[in-house]
C-alpha cells in the first residue's frame, strides 16, 4: 500500500514513530491566527473565525492557542518531525503573515536549517479589505534536516498562484488546492512525504500524484474520513 493515514492527533503519534524514517515534511498546522486577543484564542469554533457560512465544512480544533503557546507547540510538534525525517530531507510548513516569525522562530528551534519563504499567491479571488490591501497570500517555510537534497533539476518558482478552488472544491475550512500542492512537491526527495496534519488529504494526494508514497496522521474523524476516501481514489 502506498499510503497510510492514522486517527490520532499529531504529537503522540509522532512521539510512536521510529527515527529517520521519512523524506519530506510537507504539512498545513493549524495557524491559530488572530489569536492576540482573549475573545479569539477562547472561541471554540474555528470555522466561526474563518468562514461567513461556518457550517460548510467540519469544525476543527488547535486554532485557539496565544502567541506564546503557539511557538512552544510548533517547537513541539517539528522536534518531534525532525527526529522521524532521514538527514536531507526537504521540510515545507505553511503559515500566515501573523504567524511567520513565531513559526520561522520553531522551524529553527527544532533543528531545521531554514531556508526561504514560498509565497501562495491565492489570486484576486481572495478576501477583499475596501480601502486596504487585500489578503491575497500565505507562505511555506521551506528548509531541511541539513543539507539539501540535491543540487540537480529545474530551478522551482519562489511564489505560486492557484486560487483557494484550484483542481476543485475545497473540502476542509482551510484546504490547500491540490495543484498547488503538486508544485511543491517537486522540491520533495523521492520516497515518503510525512504530513501529520493531513486535513483534508491533498498533501497526500499530491504526493501520491508524483509516484511518491505518503504517511500521516489526521486528529479530526470527519477530515480522517474525507482523506481516506481521497486517497484511495489517488492510489
Amino acid at each position: 500500500m502506498r499510503w497510510q493515514l492514522h486517527n490520532l492527533d499529531a504529537i503522540p503519534w509522532l512521539i510512536d514513530q521510529s527515527a529517520e524514517q521519512f523524506d519530506a515534511l510537507v504539512t498545513d498546522p493549524p495557524y491559530s491566527s488572530g489569536g492576540l486577543h482573549a475573545g479569539t484564542r477562547t472561541a471554540d469554533s474555528a470555522n466561526n473565525k474563518y468562514l461567513s457560512s461556518p457550517e460548510k465544512y467540519p469544525e476543527f480544533s488547535g486554532e485557539n492557542r496565544d502567541q506564546f503557546s503557539y511557538l512552544q507547540w510548533s517547537t513541539l510538534w517539528m522536534t518531534h518531525a525532525f527526529r522521524v525525517l532521514r538527514p536531507g530531507a526537504t521540510a515545507l510548513v505553511f503559515t500566515d503573515w501573523r504567524q511567520l516569525p513565531v513559526i520561522t522562530s520553531a522551524f529553527q528551534a527544532a533543528g531545521f536549517t531554514w531556508r526561504g519563504i514560498v509565497t501562495w499567491d491565492k489570486t484576486e479571488a481572495s478576501r477583499p479589505q475596501k480601502g486596504r490591501f487585500r489578503a491575497q497570500t500565505e507562505f511555506v517555510i521551506w528548509g531541511s534536516k541539513g543539507a539539501w537534497h540535491s543540487n540537480e533539476g529545474p530551478a522551482l518558482p519562489g511564489v505560486f498562484r492557484h486560487s483557494v478552488t484550484a483542481g476543485g472544491p475545497k473540502l476542509h475550512t482551510t484546504g490547500k488546492p491540490v495543484p498547488l500542492m503538486d508544485d511543491l512537491i517537486k522540491a520533495c526527495p523521492e520516497g515518503t512525504v510525512l504530513d501529520p496534519f493531513a486535513g483534508s488529504g491533498s498533501t497526500g494526494v499530491a504526493a501520491l500524484r508524483s509516484g511518491r508514497f505518503f504517511v500521516g496522521c489526521e486528529r479530526e474523524e470527519a477530515y480522517f474520513d474525507i482523506a481516506c476516501e481521497r486517497l484511495s481514489k489517488s492510489a
